[in-house]
Parts: structure tokens; sequence; C-alpha cells
């Protein structure tokens, strides 16, 4: 699986970059690796395996779905415990010179390392399944640009990283923030957005979100068309066929994927699949996994 994807691991802890590197790392056996610091951050995502984290002089074993920010100078390294389960994890690294470049645009973009030193709370585990999916997505879509020698490739990995480190940090804001947001959603579109957003894989037929809202259903589909620019069930499939994009290429049988994200018959998001990206949903698989 992604074998091309995968990098080879080794006990390297410096940048060979200058401003970030991310890798897809797949492992039954760990060379020995000690605790040690480095002077970028790292951002870890947890996939599975048996393995115990230090940090700091403090252990925890982490969870599908984990994401710790490393920042700079915290002693930390892994344990695999066994082998019996891959141990698998996305690492990124990046510097702090380009969060702060980032951060010129939009101070968005430093939200999760802000927070996690003023905290002290490097751990987030608040990533439900479909948040994950998505992240592994943009994941292996920018390794695999990266590995790419396509036309416009070093303007499409800063499109990728620029994408992917704002939308973790969108995500666990949001999740952080969610009974303000609720409450400051003052708005119809805000609150059709944020339910959407939540309830993908349910029916959200324009007869359901009007009963939720207690507005016509003609009200809604004018409200939305006239702040989004797209018709609410246009932006519906959209959202899921992005959605099924992402699990497809974290592996997830394609057969099962459509029911997942609230496709009812499988020609349905077969054809809506085709007409949006041009090509069925194997063949879009394996022109990126290439299996």
């Amino acid at each position: 699986m992604k074998k091309n994807l995968k990098t080879e691991f080794t006990t390297r802890q410096y940048m060979l970059s200058q401003d970030f590197e991310i890798y897809y790392y797949s492992d039954r056996v760990l060379p020995n690796v000690t605790a040690h610091t480095h002077d970028y951050f790292e951002f870890y995502f947890f996939i599975e395996g048996n393995i115990i984290m230090y940090m700091d002089g403090k252990q925890f074993v982490p969870t599908p779905g984990t994401m710790i920010i490393i920042p700079p100078n915290l002693p930390h390294y892994a344990r695999l415990i066994d082998g019996d389960v891959p141990y698998r994890r996305f690492v990124f690294w990046v510097t702090e010179d380009f969060l702060n470049t980032l951060g010129d645009t939009s101070r968005d973009y430093l939200y999760l390392t802000n927070k996690s030193i003023s905290t002290g709370n490097f751990i987030i585990n608040k990533f439900n399944e479909i948040e994950f999916n998505t992240i592994q997505g943009k994941v292996f879509s920018l390794i695999d640009e990266i590995n790419s020698k396509r036309f416009g490739r070093d303007a499409k990995i800063m499109i990728y990283i620029s994408d992917f480190i704002l939308s973790i940090n969108r995500m666990v804001y949001e999740n952080q923030h969610q009974n303000q947001m609720e409450s400051n959603s003052d708005t119809l579109y805000q609150s059709l957005i944020q339910f959407i957003e939540t309830h993908i894989d349910e029916d959200l037929s324009l007869d359901l979100l009007a009963e939720k809202f207690h507005v016509s259903k003609f009200h809604i589909s004018h409200v939305f068309t006239e702040t989004n620019g797209l018709p609410l069930h246009k932006y519906i499939t959209k959202k899921r066929l992005d959605m099924c994009r992402d699990a497809i290429l974290c592996g997830q049988d394609i057969s099962v994927v459509s029911q997942t994200y609230g496709f009812s018959d499988y020609s349905v998001f077969y054809r809506a699949f085709v007409k949006e990206y041009g090509k069925s949903p194997k063949k879009f698989r394996d022109e990126i996994i290439r299996k």
C-alpha cells in the first residue's frame, strides 16, 4: 500500500530542506532511537502501531487519530513495543521562520503552535475518522506532488502545504470552540454550513433542512445559492465527493466509501465522481498511489 509514498525510516533528526519536510512511515522494526531535540516544529500524526511515546520525561500510549505538536528543544522519542501491527505515522517538520512567513499573511496559521507553547499541552486527540481521513488525503496528495516532476510543481506544493497547515489549525480551533461558534452562528448560511459539515453522512434533503431550521426550503435554497455561488445540492455532492476521494486515498474500500459519506446509490456516486475528477474512483486511486 502506497509504496511509492512511504519513506524509509532513518534516525536523522535534522532537516535537509530550508522550510519543511513531510514523511509517511510504516515499520515493523525500528532502529534504536533515544531522546532527542531539534530546532524546528514537528507535527506527528499517529495512524496505528504498538508504541510508547516519551515527551519531556513523560510517557503515554497514543491512539489512532492523535496529533502531537513537538516544539523546538523538547526532548522526545518513540519506542516500538512490537511489530505485530505496522507502526504507521506521518511526520511533518517545519521551521519557525516558514511558519512566521505564513503568519504574516494570517495569524490563523500559528494558532496550534502558539497555543501548544502557551499552554504546555502538546497532545491533540480530537480528530474523528472523517477529519483524520481528510488529513491523510491532504498528506498523500502533498507527498505525491513533492515526488513528481510536473509542470508547476513548486507552486502546487506551496498551495498544498498552505492548505494542509491551515486545515489542521481550523479543525482543532473549531473543535475547541464549538459552543462559541454555535452561539455566534447568526446567519442561516453559517448554520447550514456547520450542519452539513457535521452531518455529511446523513440525509441532507431540503425538506429535512427546512424542518431543522424552521424556514422554508425555498428560502434555504435562495440564501445558500446567493451566498455560496453553488446550489445547495451541488455543494453537498461536491463535499461528499471530496471526502470519498480522501477516504479512497487512505485505502478504504471503494465499494463502501460512497455509503459512508452519504451516497445511497453506488451508480450515482460513480457518475458524480467521474464528472468531478474525470476518471473512475479506481483509476483515480491507482494513478495517485501506483499500487
